[in-house]
């Protein structure tokens, strides 16, 4: 999961790039890149950290132009070197930046059509680089001219949306040309764009997230449809076409629960609304199930994410909602860290429990998911040592018993604690009193609300196992999870094993 943005304008655009990125950190923490185009000389810089890290004075002045694009990582491959920072960076045909978000599950079969057929060179373990190459590779094939043109793109596109399978959505630049944007036909991953009207030229702007516009001033224009291509270019022309065939819209179902910030709108969908009607639909089965036997006497969230379900769940139950537990804005979004012996140790510099909530209480603990489980089991500790008479939990997710192959870090099923294992047992392994889930159709519901059909259906394959691309086997999960579970990750992350930074600016 990443965050991706591409802005076109009429003046610098090096600032705006940098408050988008800001914008979207929460999308990823790793590594954070921007690329800009001035009079078709391109300037990049890219490196491991926040982009408050990686972006100085100096940087900033040298980043040029007015058409850019940036990036902030999330490593779906766990640790990294910094090689693999975005963007991505190819010079023929033209010259081609990329930023990326998503995952290709074909990169290994591609990448040896690349090496044989297209005779294109593959320097990295990213799938995002093995999607420029094949961007660019096809774009070579139905160029037409020396002077490229908005057709020349979409035919290309028509290409990688044949070849590439997988959720993925684009952010390209063509140097002295303008930005493209694309998603793949599934509409997987999120995709925006947005226009500022000005008499001198609009302005455009592209982005994972609608929050990016609103904080740019940008007027959001609609979403990327799936299988539909974009293009910005430089003089303010907007060109658009569908470029793929067997299209439907079906988003990640995780992009709701977790990954937006609660003022994004996806797809149509608020994910604020979304995450209230998901607590409300949480709180009926606790009606139903839970407080059938016991008392619950206080609902406190596991901030961030989950504040706006604990707080429409403790509402419906008609019990007292606090804050019972005390954030480090200085420590990372856990479940995005590189590494579970990071994540682990993250958690308690992440949040301290004040006491006076716990003591002597039956306390609900409300997490909008429960992926790996250590996040979860030293919470529920945590409120154990603050007296907490007796821990519930609550999930506005239902159990992760499946891998994602879309762009999540997720690939290995044995690392999920709910994989092969009943919901009881999650309850006792985190060390619950109670483990209340919430139901797959409550959820769905919750997000697609009644009587709006804004999209097809979701990718919830983290949740039902069922993928949405249909071509997801047993042989590819079980070739996925033996090179990426965090034990094949330790040598690939290591210092010593550096892989060469092309067109990096230091």
């Amino acid at each position: 999961m990443c965050g991706i943005v591409g802005i076109v304008s009429n003046s610098p655009v090096n600032q705006s790039l940098y408050d988008a990125l800001q914008v979207l950190q929460h999308r990823g923490q790793d590594a954070a890149g921007i690329m800009t185009s001035d009079n078709g000389v391109l300037h990049l810089r890219k490196e491991k950290g926040l982009a408050r890290d990686v972006f100085d004075n100096e940087h900033m002045i040298s980043l040029k132009g007015n058409m850019g694009i940036g990036h902030v990582r999330y490593p779906t491959a766990g640790l990294f070197s910094s090689a693999e920072a975005q963007p991505f960076y190819v010079n023929s045909p033209y010259g081609i930046c990329l930023a990326h978000n998503g995952n290709l599950i074909n990169a290994e079969e591609i990448k040896e059509e690349l090496f044989r057929q297209d005779q294109r060179h593959i320097n990295t373990n990213s799938d995002s680089e093995i999607l420029l190459n094949v961007f660019a590779h096809e774009l070579m094939k139905n160029s037409t001219s020396l002077q490229i043109n908005h057709e020349d793109i979409f035919k290309a596109i028509e290409g990688v949306h044949r070849r590439c399978r997988g959720g993925y959505a684009v952010i390209a630049m063509i140097p002295g040309y303008g930005v493209i944007a694309f998603r793949d036909p599934n509409g997987i991953r999120p995709i925006i764009f947005g226009i500022q009207k000005s008499d001198l030229r609009n302005k455009y702007m592209v982005a994972s997230e609608s929050v990016a516009f609103d904080a740019l001033g940008f007027d959001k224009v609609r979403d990327i449809t799936p299988g539909e291509a974009v293009v910005f270019t430089e003089s303010g022309e907007l060109n658009y076409q569908q470029c793929a065939k067997n299209v439907k819209k079906s988003p990640c179902l995780f992009e709701f629960v977790y990954f937006a910030r609660p003022d994004s709108v996806i797809d149509e969908i608020f994910v604020h609304k979304a995450r209230l009607r998901m607590g409300k639909k949480l709180a009926k089965k606790i009606q139903r199930t839970l407080m059938k036997s016991e008392n619950i006497d206080v609902v406190i969230p596991i901030p961030d994410t989950s504040r706006t379900s604990a707080m429409s769940l403790a509402e419906n139950l008609g019990i007292r909602y606090t804050e019972g537990f005390i954030k480090n804005r200085y420590i990372g979004r856990t479940f995005i860290m590189p590494g579970q012996q990071t994540r682990k140790k993250s958690v308690r510099q992440k949040l301290n429990p004040i006491d006076i909530e716990f003591k002597g209480k039956n306390v609900l603990l409300v997490d909008d998911s429960i992926v790996r489980g250590t996040t979860s089991k030293q919470i529920v500790e945590m409120a154990r040592l603050a007296g907490a008479k007796k821990v519930f939990f609550a999930s506005a997710a239902p159990a992760v018993r499946f891998p994602n192959v879309y762009g999540i870090d997720m690939p290995a099923a044995s690392e999920l604690i709910a994989y092969g294992r009943t919901d009881e047992e999650v309850g006792e392994l985190i060390g619950a009193d109670s483990l209340v889930y919430q139901d797959l159709e409550d959820l769905i519901n919750a997000v697609q609300k009644k009587g709006k059909n804004y999209v097809d259906g979701f990718d919830a394959s983290v949740f039902n196992g069922e993928y949405v691309t249909g071509d997801v086997t047993t042989e590819y999960l079980h070739a996925l999870e033996a090179k990426r579970n965090n034990g094949a990750l330790l040598d690939e992350g290591s210092d010593h094993n550096k892989v060469v930074g092309l067109h990096n600016k230091n």
